[in-house]
């Protein structure tokens, strides 16, 4: 097993690690601090282990396999725990609307998951190789910005600046939700001729 591959399986290996500290508001200070950093280390080695495994011609049919699974894991993992925890989705700013507008992100980001891995199954079956492209990088890295404020803030409500936080951070996740939404609609469109039916 090469390097990017090791680095991915390390993210995976992160990401039970990284939902135990979350959980354990009421028993460790600072939990979402904590899961805030684990967070933001396993997001940044999707980044190294892409970029080492290009650098080093050390791409992998595994390492293909394994690095859009740990990349959705992760960010599933964080958006589902922060509805089950969701004081961060109602602070002052929020109250009242922030919580169902988590909601219906989380439930287009996980949609749209869902959809492109089906594509790319498809895909995969007639040989056709999918290149990412810009907007999908950008969601990304959205995400990633949005969940790593809101895991982190959630440590910090009960001071002036922590509802600040968790709008910006709300205001990321928003971004993001439509990034996604742009990124999965342009991927399929540019695409399309995955779903055209083989002439005989």
């Amino acid at each position: 097993m090469n390097l990017p591959n090791k680095i991915t399986l390390t993210r995976i290996c992160l990401i039970p690690v990284f939902a135990v500290f979350f959980c354990l508001d009421g028993i460790l200070p600072y939990n979402f601090l904590i899961a805030g950093i684990i967070f933001v280390l396993a997001a940044g080695t999707d980044f190294l282990d892409g970029y080492i495994a290009r650098k080093r011609h050390l791409v992998t049919n595994l390492g293909k396999f394994l690095d859009p699974i740990a990349d959705k894991v992760l960010v599933s993992t964080a958006l589902i725990l922060l509805l089950a925890f969701p004081d961060v989705f109602e602070t002052k700013y929020l109250v009242g609307w922030g919580r169902l507008c988590a909601g219906i992100f989380t439930a287009v980001i996980l949609a749209r998951e869902l959809i492109v891995s089906g594509f790319r199954m498809v895909a995969a079956e007639r040989k056709v190789v999918l290149a990412a492209d810009i907007y999908g990088k950008l969601k990304t890295v959205t995400q990633d910005i949005a969940l790593a404020t809101l895991i982190i803030t959630a440590s910090f409500l009960d001071i002036a600046a922590g509802p600040v936080a968790a709008l910006i951070g709300f205001i990321f996740l928003a971004l993001a939700t439509a990034l996604t939404v742009l990124s999965g609609c342009n991927y399929i469109f540019r695409n399309k001729q995955v779903l055209k039916e083989s002439e005989e």
